[in-house]
């Protein structure tokens, strides 16, 4: 064969593998929109362990695409739960029943499970206002969310439209068993630029009071963070017990924000007749900051569902982030 054919050859073998490569990331993106019921029963396999990295949001070179949320079972057969720790951003909500949930954001890293995956809620649609366009992972809602959730700029993943995406563990019953595989959601991390939460990292403020533990309490349910000078964050426990993930690993978040919000009763309610608490997040109120073992009394903003938000000191500077996980527990302003 001639010193040409050999060249045409090999450019026709490079053109070839790049197409197949594009189908295949093409393919992994799909998504369809649907949803099924909590309750919905199912076998499947047991969660593996998940390795992750430490935390470290940090700007990367260009915006890939949407963050991933997921909405996660918070009760006592929830737990442990997997793939929280991988979280760059937690919100904990109070639900009904004085219970509550988790919302997990997932931008720098996607851990290969996460769950468990449970219902979203009318207030979610306002907090996720502030990215554009993310992937919402959940597993059914109130019929009459339904609409406002298929009206809202985001895309649902759920077991409806993206079937292969979710499996069902062996290791706890249903409805507290359906685990997400983020990759069939989104192809890949879209990177830090894609947290538009209006959060600040860097050094830690001036001044400031020193603190080692704190707890928020909802009716039925707890949250404490305790600070761990060796981990250099605050150590969880929930309802009086450590929070670890399925693999051991404790959860550590190196920043907890409690953030005092209006919640009013909603419109909506469960089958047993419960409303949902709604948790306003756009409009104004105070909040404690908690980094490096102190705390830092702020305040927060959000003019408008499209924007971030901000969170100052009395001066008005802005109360930076420690570089890690965030963890934001909102609680009713009293």
């Amino acid at each position: 064969m001639g010193r040409s054919v050999r060249v045409r050859c090999a450019a026709s073998a490079v053109a070839l593998l790049a197409a197949l490569a594009t189908a295949t990331l093409a393919a992994g993106c799909t998504a369809r929109h649907g949803t099924v019921d909590d309750g919905q029963d199912g076998k499947g396999e047991t969660p593996r362990p998940v390795q992750v990295l430490p935390q470290t949001p940090a700007p990367s070179p260009e915006h890939a695409g949407p963050v991933l949320a997921v909405k996660i079972d918070n009760v006592g057969a929830a737990r442990p739960q997997t793939g929280l720790d991988a979280a760059d951003i937690v919100y904990a909500e109070q639900v009904e029943g004085g219970l509550s949930r988790l919302m997990a954001v997932y931008a720098t890293r996607l851990p290969p499970v996460v769950g468990p995956v449970r219902s979203a809620r009318e207030s979610d649609l306002e907090l996720l206002r502030q990215f554009d366009r993310p992937t919402l992972a959940f597993s059914g809602a109130q019929k009459k969310l339904l609409p406002l959730i298929e009206a809202a700029p985001l895309t649902p993943g759920t077991p409806d439209n993206k079937p292969d995406a979710y499996f069902r563990g062996t290791a706890k019953p249903a409805p507290h068993n359906l685990y997400l595989r983020p990759d069939k959601l989104l192809g890949s991390a879209p990177g830090a630029d894609a947290l538009t939460t209006g959060f600040h990292y860097g050094p830690a403020p001036a001044g400031g009071r020193a603190e080692t533990s704190r707890t928020v309490r909802y009716p039925a349910a707890r949250f404490t963070f305790t600070w761990s000078a060796g981990r250099h964050g605050w150590k969880v426990a929930m309802d009086g017990r450590r929070t670890v993930t399925t693999d051991g690993r404790q959860v550590v978040p190196a920043t907890v924000v409690v953030q005092h919000m209006k919640v009013r009763t909603s419109d909506l309610h469960d089958a047993l007749g419960n409303y949902t608490p709604y948790t306003e997040t756009v409009g104004s109120g105070k909040a404690e900051v908690l980094r490096d073992g102190r705390v830092y009394d702020a305040t927060w903003k959000r003019p408008s569902a499209a924007g971030g938000t901000r969170f100052t000191a009395a001066d008005g500077t802005d109360v930076n982030f420690a570089r890690g996980q965030v963890w934001v527990v909102f609680t009713p302003a009293r």
